[in-house]
């Protein structure tokens, strides 16, 4: 199963067993993990699961869609080029070992 690392906003990182086929925001909410709010459930329609993807390892994750880079633009946080909803990120074994930094914050 791929591991995936949450960076915090506090410097607590979590290494998160995230199941193939799930989503990192579905990952990280089954984990607890502090900052991942997830409003509206994966939907792509709240920008509440937003976070940085690692710069060495963005071409890993692809860019946005078209629905995803609107939201983007919605963010509490300030948005990045390695910007992302985890929502829309879908773990896979070439994942195994990203590292994701979630924002300050969500809402």
């Amino acid at each position: 199963m791929p591991i995936v690392i949450f960076r915090t906003p506090d410097g607590t990182q979590r290494k998160v067993d995230a199941p193939a086929g799930s989503s990192l925001m579905q990952a990280a909410v089954s984990h607890d993990v502090a900052g991942i709010v997830a409003e509206c459930g994966g939907n792509a329609a709240c920008a509440t699961c937003h976070v940085y993807v690692d710069p060495r390892q963005v071409a890993l994750v692809g860019p946005p869609n078209d629905v995803e880079d609107e939201m983007l633009d919605f963010t509490a946080a300030e948005r990045s080029p390695t910007s992302r909803l985890s929502c829309q990120i879908r773990v896979s074994d070439a994942l195994d070992g990203l590292v994701v930094h979630v924002p300050e914050e969500q809402i």
